[in-house]
Order: structure tokens, then sequence, then C-alpha cells
């Protein structure tokens, strides 16, 4: 079967950790990135050290029309994916009374219709060839719920109802989907704590620390690799113990 996987979010810190670690497993890589020209830039140069094979994409996972495009055009350079991670998502931290219309439609636009526009263009060729695994990155808020992150919270919460429920429909077609769930992972991402901030919530993780990029990166690998082969509809929390 070919290696090679498709990545939203390739210029975050989850997904340019994951897109090297599976560039070391040998995999071909199509990366999209949205915003953040120079962290796709930062990872490809880590992957020229490594002769790695792949080809950068801009996408906003949220247009429809422009991820079946730029998915038809990674297919063809690639002949196909083996491998859907969808690491593309954006945070906002608000009560719900100060959230705006618009930022709620934002979210869900992103963080949930993103994970819908990929898989929907990625599903036929992988049900075709009766192979391919699926990983969506959610968070430990979609299971348990944040405090000031309502909205970021129901969207990450429906990505894990969608996981469940794709992996059932998909499952008797061979392909595997399931979710990982992070706890506050050192990235960009959280760098609207203050330091101060970052201490005292570490403070309360039972493994007393954040986790790395790195970490969540061997839990993509071992989903995309068919030593998972038996496991799909699941949700991998890693959160130092947190919840």
């Amino acid at each position: 079967m070919n290696k090679s996987a498709f990545i939203t979010g390739a210029s975050g810190g989850i997904g340019s950790a994951a897109a090297y670690k599976l560039a070391c497993d040998g995999y071909s890589l199509a990366l999209c990135y949205c915003n953040d020209r120079s962290g796709a830039e930062e990872l490809a140069g880590r992957l020229d050290l490594i002769n790695a094979n792949y080809e950068i994409y801009r996408l906003d996972v949220s247009d429809t029309e422009k991820t079946e495009t730029v998915f038809k055009e990674a297919a063809e350079r690639f002949g196909g994916f083996s491998v859907l991670l969808n690491c593309a998502g954006i945070a906002l931290q608000k009560l719900l009374t100060d959230t705006s219309p618009e930022e709620f439609d934002r979210l869900l636009a992103v963080n949930l219709k993103g994970v819908y526009n990929t898989c929907r263009v990625a599903v036929p060729d992988m049900v075709r060839n009766k192979y391919g695994s699926i990983i969506n990155i959610s968070s430990m808020w979609g299971n348990y719920g944040a405090s000031c992150e309502a909205v970021y919270s129901a969207t990450k919460a429906g990505v894990i109802g969608f996981t469940k429920a794709l992996a059932r429909e998909l499952a008797p077609s061979g392909i595997r989907v399931n979710c990982i769930a992070p706890g506050a992972v050192d990235t960009k991402m959280n760098n609207n704590l203050s330091d101060a901030e970052k201490s005292a919530f570490a403070e309360e993780i039972p493994m007393g620390r954040f986790g790395t990029p790195d970490e969540i990166a061997e839990i993509v690998s071992f989903l995309a690799s068919d030593k998972s082969s038996y496991i799909t509809a699941q949700v991998l929390t890693a959160d130092g113990g947190l919840t």
C-alpha cells in the first residue's frame, strides 16, 4: 500500500511534529497550512535534511471547494493517500456571552466542518482501496468541557462524535478512524498563557508538566501504522492524567 499522508494544520506544533515523524516512518507527505507560512517553511527545512518526499499546499479547511481542489491535486502528485491526519484547528478563550456569532461560526467551520471536508474527499479512494487510517486531533476539552471555552469544547466534542460514527461506517471497508485528545501541549496555541499561568496549570497535571508535540506525534505514528490494525472508533487521551 502506498505510504502517503495528507496532513492539515501541518505548520502547527502537533502537525509539524507528526509530519516529521511520519516522514521518518517512510511516508510521503502532502502538507497543508493556512496562515503560518513560516511554520511550514521551518518544517520543510527539517524535512529536507532527511530527504523526505513532500509538497506544501495552502488550504483553509473550512473552504469546501478549495479542499476538493487541493486534495485532488495532491492525490495526483502522490498517487492517493493511505493516511489522513486532521490537525488544523483554532482556539478561543472567552465567556460565552462575549463570543460573537461570527466567532462561533469560524470555530465551527475550521474545527468541525474542516474535518468533514477532508474526510469527504479522502474516503472514496480509501473505500476503493479497502485500506486507510484517518486520525483526527480533538482535545481533552472535547471530552470534559472547559470554562470560558464552551464553543471550542463543543467543536472538539463534535470531532469525537464524528470520529466514532464515521469509524463504524467505514470499518467494513477496512478503514480505521480514530481520535487523539491531547491535554496541555507545549505549542504556540498556548502562547496566550503567561509563564506563571503555565506553571500553575502544570501543577494541576499529575505528571507535573505539559506534553510535547513529539509525544502526540508518536501516537499518530502508531495509529497510522498496521500496529493499530484492530483499533478504530477510539479516543486516545494524552493529558498527563489531568482528566
